[in-house]
């Protein structure tokens, strides 16, 4: 039912686009757009207290596993698989853009708008470089990260912050319970939220149909083909194969259990909206929900195959094209360095964009050509971000599972078992629970 629903809303926000963008109705499109924000805002709202409680919970669940060695072990392996993983989507990324040589060419004349032309600007001169990242890692106070919306600094403290708990065991016992109970409720706004998804997509398609038709798409159509060929190709192939030869997990069963979780990440864009689906879907393929509540959460920040590996690969491509330079082969080598060893630099919303400008201001491509081609590609970024999210959630999903599996946490009876509603979130107790959850 949600899948069908998130695909209806795909073509009903699509066809109002059109009608909006035809008749030139602006009340439609203002309104389609309102609702689109609403639905974004809605999400956001719950982002940053997410990934804080989310960290810190997750962390101090790892105790009931064993000591810190078992802790660090686990964390460890799922740092290596999160890397293992980035490596071999850049270098899907980078077969892809050679095939379909984004930018080859030029656009015909077409011009990014004045409003993206700006917002690039901003955007390169904000998130463009490596000192940059270093110096948004470390918060000014632990208040102003929460105010400002700092998602990497929130992450940084949650880490810390969640690693102290740890230590302090009983004596933090009051603290980590708290963090619980407020990770808990937002977990349940964030499920209320989840069905207004198909709602919310309407408007997020019908706006950007309205506002750009296809005088953009179609000259950025072989980049945006280019995102989606390297993403389904990592989704729908390199996670199969990890699943059934290293974690003994049929990539059927994987997807019947994981398919909600994915099919929100499509629609909402939002990886960290998705945690509590992405947390489940873990838990209902057998993963320990102890750990489960530590590798998802970490997944959802730093774990991007398709915003920080197969876009950012693609879309160095496509601005070296627009300026007319031929990739060496070094610079290659740095597109898959930056997607192995940057990921924690795509923690939040901007993740997709953080990752574009460290990886093509790493090779050394030109700040004016690289805010060009950012200017270029917001048009179509909703379409892109789609398949980018979905690709992320996935991995976020498929690596607990690998590491599960080779820690002994991985529960053939709950991996076996039927789900009868995937929607329902866990609360961590057991894996068994399939009735839906109380609205």
């Amino acid at each position: 039912m949600f899948a069908a629903a998130v695909l209806g809303s795909l073509v009903v926000g699509a066809l109002l686009g059109v009608v909006a963008r035809q008749t030139e109705a602006g009340w439609l499109t203002d309104l389609l757009d309102q609702i689109g924000t609403i639905f974004t805002t809605l999400l956001q709202i719950a982002v940053i207290p997410l990934v804080f409680t989310a960290i810190v919970v997750g962390i101090n669940s790892l105790r009931g596993l064993g000591g810190g060695r078992t802790a660090a072990r686990l964390g460890g392996k799922t740092v290596l698989w999160f890397a293992i993983t980035s490596f071999i989507a850049s270098l899907i990324g980078i077969a892809i853009g050679r095939i379909f040589n984004p930018g080859a060419g030029g656009l015909g004349g077409v011009a990014a708008t004045a409003k993206n032309a700006d917002k690039a600007a901003k955007s390169v001169d904000h998130w463009g470089s490596w000192d940059a990242f270093v110096k948004g890692l470390l918060p000014e106070n632990f208040v102003k990260a929460f105010s400002d919306g700092e998602t990497l600094q929130v992450l940084f403290l949650a880490l810390v912050i969640g690693a102290a708990a740890y230590s302090l065991g009983d004596k933090a016992k009051p603290f980590v319970d708290f963090t619980t109970s407020v990770f808990e409720i937002i977990q349940r706004y964030l499920g209320w939220i989840v069905r207004l998804a198909p709602i919310g997509i309407i408007g997020l398609i019908g706006a950007a149909v309205s506002n750009y038709g296809d005088a953009l798409f179609r000259p950025l159509f072989s980049t945006t083909l280019a995102v989606y060929v390297g993403c389904l190709l990592v989704l729908f192939v390199v996670y199969p194969i990890l699943l059934q030869f290293v974690a003994k997990v049929s990539p059927l069963k994987f997807f019947a259990k994981a398919g909600t979780a994915i099919q929100f990440a499509f629609a909402s864009q939002s990886s960290a909206a998705t945690l509590p689906l992405t947390r489940q879907s873990a838990v209902n393929l057998g993963v320990q929900p102890a750990y489960a509540a530590f590798a998802t959460p970490l997944g959802s920040a730093t774990k991007m195959d398709g915003c920080a590996a197969v876009f950012p690969a693609i879309a160095a491509i496509f601005v070296a094209n627009l300026a007319g330079v031929s990739l060496n082969f070094w610079q290659y080598v740095g597109i898959v360095v930056v997607a192995v060893v940057g990921a924690l630099a795509t923690a939040g919303t901007t993740g997709w964009l953080t990752a574009f400008t460290l990886t093509t201001s790493f090779i050394g491509l030109d700040a004016k050509q690289v805010a060009l081609g950012l200017a270029l590609i917001y048009s179509v970024n909703p379409i892109m971000d789609m398949m980018r999210t979905a690709t992320n959630v996935a991995g976020q999903i498929v690596v607990p599972t690998i590491v599960a599996r080779s820690e002994g946490l991985l529960d053939d009876e709950v991996l076996n078992a039927p789900t009868d509603n995937p929607l329902h979130t866990d609360d961590g107790s057991t894996a068994r629970h399939t009735e839906p959850a109380p609205a």
